[in-house]
C-alpha cells in the first residue's frame, strides 16, 4: 500500500492531522490504531440502556480557543454543558475546585468569613491560587486554610491518582487543582464548554470520513509498516515504545473503570463526585448528567487508578517529574536522529499532560508547519 502519511493513533491528535492533511492538502492517509475503535480515550458508545457512555472516564470539552472550537464544530453540534464536581470531605459534599462556597460548607461562619477576607485581601477576587503556593503565605490564617485543603482535598487524592505525594510531581499537575477565590462553582471557566451532541465517536467518524483516509483498527502499526510505503509518519503512541524501550520505560499511570447501572433517573448531585480520602477509587461520574438523557435509568463510571504495566493495561497519564524528563530527553534525542520523517505528537508521544483542546491545538499547529514547509519547498 502506498500513502502520503501513515498516522499511528486515531485520537484527537491523529484524527485532526488526518483530516487536515486529507482535506486541505489532498494527501492520502492511512490511520492505524491498535484498539478496536477510533477516538482514543474520548471514545463513547451507547450501552444496553441507550445511555451514551464515556468508557474511559468523563471527557468534557472546554477551551478558550475560538480557532479550536470552530474547527471541531465542523464535525459536530454541541450540547452546552458546564461541569460541576463535588468532593466528599468530612462527610460533606463540597464544590471543587475549593472555592468561597466550599469555605462556607466546611468551616463555621465566623472562621469562614475571616478566611474569605484574607484570601481576597492577599490575592484578589477571581484569582486561582495553587495549594502549594498558598502554603507559603505569611498570613497564618491562609497557611491554616492551605494545610486544611492540602490534607483533606489534595494529598490522598494525589496519592491514589499518581502513587506520589503532591510535592513529588511537577507544578503543572499540582497547579491544576487550585483554590479558586470565587463563588463560581463550575469546574471549568473556559469560554467554550460542552459535549458533542451525538458523542465523540460520531465526531471522530465525521473527521475521518474523507475519501483520502483509510482506517485500520485492531492493528499494531509494527505489524504492517513493512507493507506500507509512506512519505511521513505521525506517531501518537508512547515515545519509549517507538524505540523499543531502549533506555528503559517511561512511567505512566493507568486506570480501571467499573460501570454501574441503576434503575433510577439520577443518583448524584453533580456530574462527578470525588472521594479524596475514602475508598480505593478516586471519583464517580454519572453519565446521564453529562448527556442530559432522561430514561428512568442512569449509568455510573467508577475510576480506580493503578500503575501502568505494558501489555497489561493502557497508559493514560504521563507522570511529570524531573527524573522522567531526563529519560524523555534521551528518547527525544533519538527522535532527532531519525532519517525518516516522523512527527511525534500527543499526550503519550510528547509525554505531556494535555487536555483535549491542547491535543487538538497541537495537531493544528503541526499541520500549519507541514503546509508551510510544502509551500516553501514548492518554490
Amino acid at each position: 500500500m502506498k500513502v502520503d502519511w501513515l498516522i499511528v493513533g486515531a485520537g484527537f491528535t491523529g484524527s485532526t492531522l488526518a483530516e487536515r492533511l486529507a482535506t486541505q492538502m489532498n494527501k492520502k492517509i492511512l490511520v492505524v490504531d491498535k484498539r478496536d475503535h477510533i477516538g482514543g480515550n474520548a471514545y463513547d458508545e451507547h450501552n444496553t440502556d441507550g445511555i451514551l457512555t464515556h468508557l474511559y472516564g468523563p471527557h468534557i470539552f472546554h477551551t478558550n480557543s475560538e480557532k479550536i472550537w470552530h474547527y471541531l464544530s465542523q464535525f459536530t453540534s454541541w450540547r452546552s454543558y458546564h461541569h460541576h464536581v463535588l468532593a466528599v470531605v468530612d462527610g460533606k459534599e463540597i464544590p471543587l475546585p475549593f472555592n468561597l462556597n466550599s469555605l462556607q460548607e466546611v468551616f463555621p461562619a465566623g472562621l469562614a468569613n475571616v478566611l474569605e477576607n484574607a484570601l481576597i485581601s492577599e490575592f484578589g477576587y477571581g484569582k486561582k491560587v495553587p495549594i502549594l503556593e498558598l502554603q507559603k503565605s505569611s498570613n497564618e490564617h491562609l497557611r491554616f486554610l492551605a494545610d486544611f485543603v492540602y490534607n483533606k482535598v489534595f494529598l490522598n487524592y494525589t496519592r491514589k491518582q499518581w502513587g506520589l505525594r503532591p510535592e513529588e510531581l511537577d507544578a503543572s499537575v499540582t497547579g491544576r487543582v487550585p483554590i479558586y477565590i470565587s463563588r463560581d462553582d463550575r469546574y471549568f471557566q473556559d469560554k467554550y464548554q460542552g459535549l458533542p451532541e451525538f458523542g465523540y465517536t460520531r465526531m471522530f467518524k465525521n473527521m475521518l470520513s474523507h475519501k483520502n483516509i483509510k482506517t485500520m483498527l485492531n492493528t499494531d502499526y509494527k505489524e504492517i509498516i513493512d507493507e506500507v510505503q509512506f512519505e511521513g509518519m505521525v506517531y501518537t503512541g508512547p515515545i519509549d515504545a517507538f524505540f523499543d524501550h531502549r533506555f528503559g520505560n517511561l512511567p505512566y499511570r493507568s486506570l480501571e473503570f467499573k460501570t454501574i447501572s441503576e434503575n433510577k433517573p439520577r443518583i448524584q448531585k453533580a456530574g462527578t463526585v470525588n472521594y479524596p480520602n475514602d475508598y480505593d477509587y478516586t471519583r464517580i461520574t454519572e453519565q446521564t448528567i453529562l448527556t442530559g438523557q432522561e430514561s428512568g435509568k442512569t449509568t455510573l463510571i467508577v475510576e480506580y487508578p493503578q500503575a501502568y504495566v505494558p501489555q497489561v493495561n493502557e497508559p493514560y497519564y504521563p507522570i511529570p517529574r524531573e527524573e522522567n524528563r531526563i529519560l524523555l530527553e534521551q528518547y527525544l534525542e533519538e527522535a532527532r536522529k531519525l532519517k525518516e520523517k516522523v512527527i511525534f505528537a500527543g499526550r503519550l508521544a510528547d509525554y505531556k499532560y494535555y487536555n483535549m483542546d491542547q491535543a487538538c491545538g497541537r495537531a493544528l499547529s503541526i499541520f500549519d508547519e507541514i503546509l508551510k514547509e510544502e509551500k516553501n519547498g514548492s518554490h
